[in-house]
């Protein structure tokens, strides 16, 4: 967590409120409020679109095809098979999912304290799935068996040679690598551009 607040700042923290726009009254100050809340609002609609995206999707595949045989989309390359994954990526970590639903719970937590400081909108897009990818994995740690905190994630998408993932597992992929580009551009959260 400490790592995620020095990249984007906390909202008690003097070098975010260096980057926020000037507040004695000139041109723009009353714009910078508005400009921050839009921002916070893409942060959720992303979450809210990925979380929905997520649990729809598990829901279906849980109902149609558990149970049954897999499904080829792409002949062996890939396929939709429902396994219950209570571990990581290629089951790893089976017996530590309580550790896991509390990153999860960690990583929602810090994006949700983080956000008012946020006046960048792709970072607010790479967020947004973090969140609701974290929201997505979270729920099913929560309400699916074995039980509350140990649930085993509903895993489905699987390609050939590669661990069986969902879409949000897909969405922390992508909001993870949209950091990183961005990171690497000098784009920090509150808009601030490095020319480093």
């Amino acid at each position: 967590m400490a790592e995620a607040e020095r990249i984007i700042g906390t909202p008690d923290s003097p070098e975010a409120g260096a980057a926020e726009p000037e507040k004695d009254g000139g041109a723009g100050s009353s714009a910078a409020p508005a400009r921050g809340r839009r921002r916070i609002a893409a942060l959720f609609a992303v979450a809210v679109l990925a979380y929905a995206l997520d649990l729809g999707s598990k829901l279906l595949v849980v109902a149609k095809l558990e149970h049954r045989d897999s499904i080829q989309v792409l002949g062996d390359w890939l396929q939709l098979e429902v396994i219950r994954n209570p571990g990581a990526a290629w089951g790893i970590g089976e017996a530590f999912t309580i550790v896991f639903t509390v990153i999860a719970a960690a990583v929602i937590v810090v994006i949700a304290r983080l956000a008012k400081k946020l006046y960048s909108t792709p970072w607010a897009i790479a967020l947004g799935l973090l969140l609701g990818g974290a929201l997505g994995n979270l729920t099913d740690r929560i309400f699916r068996a074995p039980g509350v905190f140990e649930g085993a994630v509903v895993d489905f998408i699987a390609p050939k040679n590669y661990p069986v993932f969902n879409l949000a597992d897909s969405a922390i992929v992508c909001g993870g690598i949209l950091i990183v580009l961005l990171s690497f551009r000098g784009i920090d959260p509150d808009g601030t551009v490095h020319k480093d």
